[in-house]
């Protein structure tokens, strides 16, 4: 199983980023996945997941700032981010998980920074 997450980067405040994670060597769409953030110092945290029926789910820190979205097709997350703050500074993972096969794997991580 590979995660590739991608899109990370330098941004001042008030910008946007969009962050891709590509998987294989799974059926992706099984699968809930979901993006996470870990900040310097701070343990890491959820920042929005999706299931594997489209439902979503966010950490209040980005509500109304990032949208997570799944293409099925081409075995992908992506997070849009939106409204970027300097507290949004963080290695961003992507997350898939399917409780019933006890199946939890991490990408490697995309690094966001948020100038002030």
């Amino acid at each position: 199983v590979q995660l590739q997450a991608s899109g990370g980067g330098l941004v001042q405040a008030g910008g946007s980023l969009r962050l891709s994670c590509a998987t294989s060597g799974i059926i992706f769409s099984i699968y809930d996945v979901g993006w996470y953030r870990q900040a310097p110092g701070k343990q890491r945290e959820l920042v929005a997941r999706i299931n594997s029926g489209g439902s979503t789910d966010y950490g209040d820190s980005v509500k109304g700032r990032f949208t997570i979205s799944r293409n099925n097709a081409k075995n992908s997350v992506y997070l849009q981010m939106n409204s970027l703050k300097p507290e949004d500074t963080a290695v961003y993972y992507c997350n898939l998980r399917r409780i019933e096969l006890r199946h939890d794997y991490w990408g490697q991580g995309t690094l966001v920074t948020v100038s002030s």
